[in-house]
């Protein structure tokens, strides 16, 4: 079949024709957030740009029995350590003509009120990066910015290997900073036994790790792991079954143990944390400014000063070198 002589299509009139456009009146956004640590840590408040903290802990048992009448003998108090970590100041900025802000758009009113809920979570997406990651501190200098260090710098005493084979090295705090971990050459696969060994190492030291932070590629690997609360859910009569393939809760000799899976945890690190032994110190919490116009634009910026408490990083243990 042909198209009749004579016959006007879309083809030739088209939008420059006086074809109106065909477009939805919102914008479909796609944003991976994952913001875990900086939803759930406790806040505190930071008043420099260097910000510290004391540790203290209990010596380790012995077995103690005093002889009948017997003179005292006293030992010298342990003094608490002082730790720190620097200050990191985070910001996003964007500029909007003044024009963009007045005429017809779709999906929005403002262009800059959009953006600045956009830009407001895009820090927010990096200030959880920043935390959960390998990150070093550092205190800078006039033509560097200074960093906080990231959980998984921290954790230092419970470096567990994924296995005996695999490689990795985190040095932990030391004369006032915190060095980034150094991932060795070799991986292994990541194991219920490694992973226990880690719960078990960070509850010897006092802590409850009952929060896992895992990447997708080591939870589908915990989801093969027998030690689990359970792997099924009610069902109404009148619902159609699931399927369930993933574990949710890990109950261990330890205690229960909730896998939250993250996306800004490395893929060859398993953190156990114990939320209590870590919270987010700021300066100035997120805010907005208006600085001086350029040109026929408003300009703006999101600021922001943190920096990550680790209270005893001991409390907490990480499986690492995982393939």
């Amino acid at each position: 079949m042909a198209q009749a002589a004579g016959t006007t299509d879309t083809f030739r009139i088209g939008s420059a024709g006086g074809n109106r456009e065909d477009l939805e009146d919102v914008i479909w956004d796609l944003f991976a957030e994952d913001t875990w640590a900086l939803t759930n840590l406790e806040k505190t408040k930071a008043n420099a740009t260097y910000h510290e903290w004391l540790l203290d802990s209990l010596a380790s048992p012995t077995t103690n029995r005093m002889i009948e009448g017997d003179e005292f003998s006293y030992s010298t108090v342990a003094a608490p350590t002082r730790v720190g970590n620097y200050v990191q100041t985070m910001s996003k900025q964007f500029k909007i003509s003044r024009l963009q802000d007045s005429v017809s758009k779709a999906g929005r009113q403002k262009e800059t009120a959009r953006q600045a809920m956009k830009k407001m979570r895009e820090l927010k997406n990096e200030m959880e990066y920043g935390l959960v990651r390998n990150q070093a501190s550092s205190a800078g200098g006039s033509a560097t910015a200074r960093s906080m260090a990231s959980i998984e710098s921290w954790i230092a005493t419970n470096e567990i290997l994924a296995t005996t084979t695999a490689s990795s090295t985190t040095p932990g705090f030391s004369s006032g900073t915190v060095a980034a971990p150094t991932d060795g050459s070799t991986t292994g696969a990541f194991t219920e036994a490694a992973f226990t060994s880690a719960l078990a190492a960070a509850w010897a030291a006092g802590g409850d790790p009952n929060t896992i932070l895992v990447s997708s590629t080591q939870k589908s690997k915990i989801d093969t792991f027998t030690g689990i609360a359970t792997r099924q859910v009610d069902v109404g009569r009148t619902s159609a079954a699931s399927v369930i393939n993933a574990v949710d809760v890990y109950v261990s000799s330890y205690g229960r143990h909730k896998i939250i899976l993250h996306r800004h945890v490395r893929s060859n690190v398993v953190l156990c944390l114990d939320p209590s032994y870590w919270a987010i110190a700021f300066i100035d919490r997120p805010f907005m400014e208006t600085p001086a116009k350029t040109g026929d634009a408003n300009n703006r910026v999101i600021l922001t000063d943190l920096t990550l408490v680790s209270r005893n990083e001991a409390a907490n243990a990480k499986v690492v070198a995982c393939a």
